[in-house]
């Protein structure tokens, strides 16, 4: 490996992948994920909504989790309370700003001397539509330089120890990338990708969300493309449906806004997804047997915002399109200074 130098507009259709409809993962719940014991889980963004839940019900079977955050107060709360759900939970906070790439990189340095395998590398966090463009450290609009090309290069800084755990596991090792319904709607500005000449925040988010399914699905393809041993570590991806997580309640809105936001959120626990709910999608695609490579897994019910039900989530055309995803790829390797298979 080189040294590296949300929620909305879910009404629209596009086409499904593969076997549209076919519930893979009918009335499935986290209770019902095989043992995790002796495995390690990364899930970045874990010290709240999806990415908690995820890191609780991992805990819960026995995995040994790993809640990336990039607040240590945050993450440490988060563990506490993880402790007091799991009191046998075996867990620890680790830092990592999705944000800053030397931070990306410290962490992957660290954790590769570990010498430890690493089974599930769960791409969770995310930043969502700011009212006004931010950059990140490295001088990239905030939601593609997070949500994109954070988690593309954390991947390539671990696939070494996802490679490892291919070697001495029977369950194979995945990496889970969260998308949303949202990428329906998005289209890549090749152009303009980091947002500068026109900022538009639900347009940037849809196309981080977009970027991030087709990378996932890209990602399949050229694991499997290496063969052994690189080809034993899976890429899935898992969408939540629309959940009340802090993503819709927190940002860059007037103290009115925020009551609004929190009493709509009060109606979408109340009809939608909770959080714990909202992971289901993700426990599915890091754990289940029945999940295939390159497959895409979300809720069930209407418009795939909720339901108990887990199967192949709906996939506009645009993430489908191989050669904008080769494009994206290549991309991402340019700006990040990382070769990725």
């Amino acid at each position: 490996m080189q040294r590296l130098r949300f929620m909305c507009s879910w009404f629209n259709g596009g086409m499904s992948g593969t076997d549209e409809g076919k519930v893979v993962g009918s009335g499935w719940t986290a209770a019902e994920m095989p043992s995790q014991a002796g495995r390690r889980a990364l899930i970045t963004g874990a010290n709240s909504g999806i990415g908690y839940h995820a890191a609780l019900e991992l805990a819960r079977k026995g995995a040994h989790v790993l809640l990336a955050c990039r607040n240590k107060a945050k993450g440490d709360r988060a563990l506490v309370r993880l402790r007091a759900e799991v009191p046998t939970a075996s867990a620890e906070v680790v830092l990592l700003d999705l944000a800053s790439l030397a931070s990306v990189c410290a962490f992957g340095a660290a954790e590769l001397a570990l010498g430890e395998p690493l089974d599930l590398l769960i791409n969770n966090a995310g930043v969502m539509a700011p009212k006004k463009r931010h950059e990140t450290v490295d001088g990239f609009e905030i939601q593609f330089g997070t949500n994109v090309l954070g988690h593309f290069v954390l991947t390539a800084v671990l696939l070494p120890a996802l490679v490892r755990a291919a070697a001495v596991r029977s369950q194979r090792p995945r990496v889970v990338t969260l998308a949303s319904i949202a990428h329906k709607q998005g289209r890549l500005n090749f152009d303009d990708l980091q947002s500068a000449k026109n900022y538009g925040p639900m347009i940037a988010y849809r196309q981080s969300k977009l970027a991030d399914l087709m990378l996932a699905f890209e990602l399949g393809r050229r694991l499997r493309a290496a063969g052994p041993p690189i080809s034993g570590v899976m890429s899935a991806a898992a969408h939540p449906g629309v959940a009340n997580t802090n993503l819709f309640q927190v940002g860059e809105h007037s103290a009115a806004e925020r009551v609004l936001r929190r009493g709509f959120g009060v109606a979408i626990g109340a009809l939608l997804n909770s959080e714990a709910e909202g992971a289901v999608p993700t426990l599915f695609a890091a754990t289940s047997p029945d999940v295939v490579d390159g497959g895409y897994y979300g809720p069930q019910g209407l418009l795939e915002m909720r339901g108990g039900d887990v199967g192949l989530a709906k996939v506009a055309p645009q993430a489908l399109d191989q050669a904008a995803a080769a494009r994206l790829w290549s991309e991402c390797e340019r700006l990040s200074g990382i070769s990725l298979l």
